[in-house]
C-alpha cells in the first residue's frame, strides 16, 4: 500500500501517481501540493469508488513544482498527453473532423481540405461535419478568390511546362504557377479569402457590387457579367454560414450531455454572428468528475491545441472550478481577454441549449454505435455468457426498472433486446396497484409477479382467477380484435429471457430471485442486478459483484437495457401524472369531457396556461362553447378561492 510521503511541499505544481512497474496511472494538478495531496491519504472508505481504485494500484508519488496555477494547469496537460495515464479523463472518440484549411506558411498558399494532427503556420476553418460540405463551398469561393488547390509537385510541375492547368481556364486558380497574377495581389485574394471564412463578408460583397456596377457603367459586360456570377457565388456561401447572433460577435458555445462513463461535448463556433464549424468529441470519465470538474477538463482538453483560435467569450452551462485559472490560460493563449460565462437569457441561452441538444444526440449516436454492429452485438452476448456463467447465450434480455414521484404514480417497465437490439414490439409497461407509499422492492416485486406468471401459463398450469382465458369465454363476438390483440401480448410474454436484467443492485436482486423460487423458475431464468453507482453486477449465490471491464461489450449491452427502461418507465411516469395533474384540476367542468379537456390542455400549452387564462381568452377559442368556457373559468378561480383562506391561515 502507498505511504504518505513526507514534506510534501506547499506549492502550485502537478503530482502524478505511479503503479509497481513505474507507470503513470494518474496526473493532478493542485494550488497547493500538500493540501491536495493530503486528501488522497484519507480512509479508503471515505474515497470516491475510482479514487479508491486507483489508491489500491498506486506504489508511490511525485511531484513537480511551478510559479503558480496556470503553469501547474499547463503541465497538467502536457504530462496527461505524454502518459496518457488511464485513470484521467481521456477522448475516446477518434473521429477526425474535416476542416478548411490555408497554408499561410507557403510562397503561394493554397486552400485544401485537411483532417488529422495539425501543422504549423497554416490557418484552420471548421471544424465540419462533412467533408463534401467544405468541398461544394470551397468550389462556390474559388470563383471569387481563386488561390490554387494544387500540391506543390503539381505546381512545380506547371511551372516547369510553363502552362496552367484546367483551374486557370475554368476561372478557378489564378495561376500563379506561370506569373499570371503578381503575388501582391494573389496574397490579396488569400488574406479575402481568410476574412470572408472568418465571417467578414459585408466588405468582400461591397467591393464585388461596386467592381460589378463600375463594369456595367463603362460597358463591360462580359466582365459584369462575370462579377454578377461571383457575386452570387459568395451570397451562397454566405447563406450556407447560419446567422445565429444579433450582433456580429465571435463566441464558442459548449454543451455536454454525459451519463455515469461517458461525456458528449459539443463546441459551436460563432464568428461574427454567424457559425463557421462545430467540433464533437466525446469524453470517458474514468475519474469522479462534478460538473464543475467536468467543464473543466472539456476546456484543456478543446482549447489546449485549438487550431481556429480562442474567441473572447465562452459560453458554458456552468462555471468551472477554478475558473480565474482557465481564463488567465486562455487569455495567455490568446494574447487577450477572454470570459467565461453561463449565459440566462435569450438568443445566447438558446444557443447553449442547442449545443446541448446536439451534445445529447451525439452521446445517443455513441451509444448505439456498438449495439449496431452485429460483430460487437455477438463479442458482447458472448461474454455475457461467460461472464456471468449463463448456460446458454442470452439471445432475449428482458430489463426492469421502476418509477414514481414520493409514492405516487408508481410504474414499472420491461424492456426487450433480442440479439443486442431492442425490439420495441415487446416491451410493456406496468402501473402498480399494490403498493402503499415508497415502496421499490414491493413494486419490483408485483411486476416481476405479473410478468412471470405468463411462463407457468404455458407449461400448463391452472391460470389464476380472472386471466385472459377466463376474459375470453365470457367476450362477446364484437370483442374478438381486443381478444386476438390480448392473445398475440400473451404469446410475446410466453417467450422466456435468457437473462432477467434488474436495474438496482442486491436488494432489487433478492426481490427477483424469490419471485423466480415463488413460481418455480429459478432453472429456467437466469437473473442478474446492474447497480448504478459503479455499474456493478450482482448475481445470485455471490456476495460480491462481478467485474466486467469498463471498455467490454458486455458492459455496453447492459448499460443500454437499463437505460431503455429507465427512460421508458420515466416515460411513462410523466404520461400519468400528467393525465392525473389534468384530470384533477379540470375534473367535473360541466360540458368540457375529456376530448375537450385533453384538446383544451395542448392548445394552451399546459394546464397552468388555462388555470391563467383570462374569460375573453377562454371564450376566443372557436370550437369551446361559452357557456363552458365560462364554467371552466368559475371551476377554476373557485377552486383557487376555496384554497385560499387555508393559505392564509397557514401564513398566519
Amino acid at each position: 500500500m502507498l505511504e504518505r510521503p513526507k514534506a510534501i511541499p506547499d506549492a502550485p505544481g502537478s503530482y502524478q501517481f505511479k503503479d509497481a512497474d513505474g507507470r503513470v496511472i494518474y496526473v493532478g494538478k493542485a494550488r497547493s501540493l500538500r493540501s491536495r495531496l493530503s486528501n488522497y491519504f484519507a480512509d479508503p472508505r471515505t474515497l470516491h469508488p475510482r479514487t479508491a481504485q486507483m489508491m489500491e494500484r498506486a506504489a508511490s508519488v511525485e511531484w513537480i513544482v511551478v510559479q503558480n496555477d496556470v503553469e501547474a494547469l499547463m503541465l497538467e496537460f502536457s504530462l496527461i498527453k505524454t502518459h496518457r495515464p488511464r485513470f484521467n479523463v481521456r477522448l475516446v472518440d477518434d473521429k477526425s473532423f474535416p476542416y478548411l484549411a490555408v497554408t499561410v506558411g507557403e510562397e503561394w498558399p493554397r486552400a485544401l481540405v485537411m483532417r488529422g494532427a495539425k501543422r504549423k503556420d497554416t490557418r484552420y476553418f471548421g471544424p465540419y461535419a462533412h467533408a463534401y460540405a467544405i468541398r461544394e463551398t470551397l468550389d462556390l469561393l474559388l470563383r471569387s478568390f481563386p488561390i490554387r488547390t494544387c500540391s506543390d509537385a503539381k505546381m512545380r510541375r506547371h511551372e516547369l511546362l510553363g502552362k496552367p492547368c484546367l483551374m486557370y481556364h475554368i476561372e478557378r486558380c489564378a495561376a500563379p504557377c506561370v506569373g499570371a497574377v503578381e503575388r501582391e495581389r494573389y496574397m490579396e485574394l488569400v488574406g479575402e479569402l481568410m476574412a470572408f471564412l472568418e465571417g467578414d463578408t459585408k466588405p468582400i460583397v461591397s467591393r464585388l457590387e461596386e467592381a460589378m456596377r463600375a463594369a456595367a457603367s463603362e460597358l463591360e459586360f462580359e466582365r459584369a457579367a462575370r462579377l454578377r456570377d461571383r457575386l452570387a457565388s459568395v451570397r451562397l456561401a454566405i447563406e450556407r454560414q447560419q446567422m445565429v447572433t444579433d450582433t456580429p460577435e465571435n463566441l464558442d458555445v459548449i454543451g455536454i450531455a454525459e451519463d455515469e462513463l461517458v461525456a458528449a461535448v459539443q463546441v459551436l463556433h460563432i464568428r461574427r454572428g454567424r457559425v463557421v464549424g462545430r467540433h464533437g468529441f466525446v469524453l470517458e470519465k474514468v475519474e469522479p468528475l462534478t460538473e464543475q470538474q467536468l467543464i473543466a477538463r472539456v476546456l484543456e482538453q478543446h482549447y489546449a491545441e485549438t487550431p481556429i483560435g480562442i474567441p473572447k467569450t465562452l459560453l458554458v452551462p456552468v462555471i468551472p472550478e477554478e475558473a480565474e485559472v482557465y481564463e488567465e490560460w486562455l487569455m495567455r493563449t490568446r494574447s487577450g481577454p477572454v470570459e467565461i460565462r453561463v449565459p440566462q437569457r435569450g438568443r445566447k441561452r438558446e444557443l447553449l441549449e442547442m449545443a446541448r441538444q446536439n451534445a445529447a444526440e451525439q452521446l445517443n449516436r455513441h451509444r448505439l454505435k456498438r449495439s449496431s454492429d452485429l460483430t460487437s452485438r455477438a463479442v458482447a452476448i458472448e461474454q455475457l455468457q461467460h461472464v456471468l456463467g449463463l448456460k446458454e447465450a442470452p439471445l432475449r434480455i428482458e430489463c426492469y426498472d421502476m418509477s414514481h414521484l414520493q409514492g405516487s404514480d408508481y410504474v414499472g417497465s420491461m424492456v426487450v433486446l433480442e440479439d443486442g437490439l431492442p425490439k420495441r414490439s415487446d416491451y410493456r409497461r406496468f402501473k402498480v396497484s399494490a403498493v402503499q407509499g415508497n415502496d421499490d422492492y414491493g413494486a419490483m416485486y408485483e411486476v416481476l409477479s405479473r410478468r412471470l406468471r405468463h411462463l407457468i401459463v404455458v407449461d400448463g398450469d391452472a391460470e389464476e382467477p380472472g386471466d385472459a382465458a377466463q376474459q375470453d369465454a365470457a367476450a362477446q363476438p364484437d370483442d374478438l380484435d381486443a381478444i386476438g390483440r390480448r392473445r398475440r401480448r400473451a404469446s410475446r410474454f410466453a417467450y422466456p429471457p435468457q437473462l432477467l436484467l434488474i436495474d438496482g443492485g442486491k436488494g432489487q436482486l433478492h426481490v427477483a430471485v424469490n419471485v423466480l423460487e415463488e413460481l418455480g423458475l429459478t432453472e429456467t431464468v437466469a437473473v442478474a442486478s446492474l447497480a448504478k453507482r459503479l455499474e456493478e453486477v450482482f448475481v445470485p449465490g455471490r456476495p460480491e459483484p462481478i467485474v466486467i471491464p469498463r471498455d467490454s461489450e458486455a458492459i455496453y449491452l447492459l448499460q443500454q437495457a437499463r437505460d431503455e427502461a429507465h427512460r421508458f418507465a420515466i416515460s411513462f411516469h410523466r404520461e400519468l401524472r400528467g393525465k392525473r395533474m389534468t384530470r384533477s384540476v379540470l375534473e367535473g367542468v360541466p360540458g368540457l369531457g375529456p376530448a375537450r379537456r385533453k384538446r383544451l390542455v395542448r392548445e394552451m400549452g399546459s394546464v397552468k396556461a388555462v388555470q391563467a387564462a383570462t374569460p375573453e381568452q377562454l371564450r376566443a377559442l372557436p370550437w369551446l362553447p361559452g357557456k363552458v368556457a365560462d364554467a371552466v373559468y368559475d371551476h377554476l378561480h373557485s377552486s383557487r378561492r376555496r384554497r385560499a383562506p387555508a393559505s392564509e391561515s397557514a401564513a398566519s
